[in-house]
């Protein structure tokens, strides 16, 4: 193990309970699948008697737009989504990230990386160009995390057993950005071993993700969580339903539609009520990741 990250701090947030989150990026509003990672999220860890918070992934600043950030939270109560502990906001929280990145630097498991987007067009696997050293010293650095040539695997609790050879299939990764901001890769594992998150419910897009951060929990000290990888809503071309394909958000001002649908999707008996706090502790009695097909 190479370097160890004190969290401890914040920790015992929910005193022992199982602990689960939601953590939209303000990059527009909610959206149908959202809202699906959000009840899937809130039904596993309420169904176990557990807390659920929310966290705001705002470390993208030139993708984020005004306002959003409260439009989300405010969409997420009128569906009776109620975070049970102050929302995180990771923008405030680049202290925490630089600590870990220096931790790994001084381990030797990070390094400075001056190339481009554009001079790694065409290269899936990050060719380690700078492994040894900056090749241009003098643009801005980004760093990165060195994988080892080895498979890290998990079960997933939808998607069963999951495995990468990091090298080979991930290659190393950028933990923070020329541009001065921290990677999500860095930051997502740092808050949720810091919040206490117990599982990670979330869109099957993040699933190839999972290896590599929990590399990056090994090599920190960090515990892992469980992780439940939801499929994805698609549009009608197949094409997976966010916010950069113009998905069309869902209406706070008329929650019961899209929230009895998305329980549909998630399999678990929709019960009668106007309310969206009855609706969900209702279906959270009966939640179970077996109804998932």
């Amino acid at each position: 193990m190479g370097a160890s990250i004190n969290t401890k701090g914040k920790r015992n947030m929910s005193k022992g309970r199982p602990l689960g989150r939601f953590a939209p990026s303000p990059s527009g509003p909610l959206h149908l699948g959202s809202l699906l990672a959000a009840v899937a999220s809130w039904l596993s860890v309420k169904s176990r008697g557990g807390d659920w918070v929310v966290r705001m992934e705002d470390l993208d600043p030139p993708r984020e737009k005004p306002g959003v950030a409260d439009q989300i939270l405010q969409t997420l109560e009128a569906f009776g989504l109620h975070s049970d502990h102050a929302v995180v906001y990771q923008s405030g929280r680049s202290d925490l990230y630089q600590a870990a990145l220096e931790q790994l630097i001084a381990s030797e498991l990070a390094y400075p990386c001056s190339c481009s987007r554009a001079a790694l067009a065409g290269h899936l696997i990050y060719p380690k160009w700078c492994e040894h050293g900056p090749r241009d010293p003098q643009r801005a650095l980004a760093w990165r995390l060195r994988v080892p040539d080895a498979s890290y695997g998990f079960r997933d609790q939808i998607v069963g057993e999951y495995a990468q050879n990091l090298a080979r299939e991930v290659g190393d990764f950028v933990l923070k950005r020329a541009d001065g901001w921290h990677a999500y890769q860095l930051a997502v594992v740092l808050d949720d071993a810091a919040q206490g998150v117990s599982e990670v419910v979330r869109g099957a897009d993040l699933l190839d993700s999972t290896p590599r951060q929990i590399y990056l929990q090994q090599q920190l000290g960090l515990p892992t969580p469980a992780y439940a990888h939801l499929p994805l809503l698609l549009n009608k071309d197949g094409s997976k339903l966010s916010k950069s394909t113009a998905a069309l958000p869902v209406d706070p001002l008329a929650p019961m539609p899209a929230l009895r649908y998305v329980l549909g999707i998630l399999c678990q008996s929709v019960p009668e009520g106007d309310r969206p706090e009855q609706v969900l502790a209702h279906a959270a009695q009966g939640f179970a990741w077996r109804a998932m097909p």
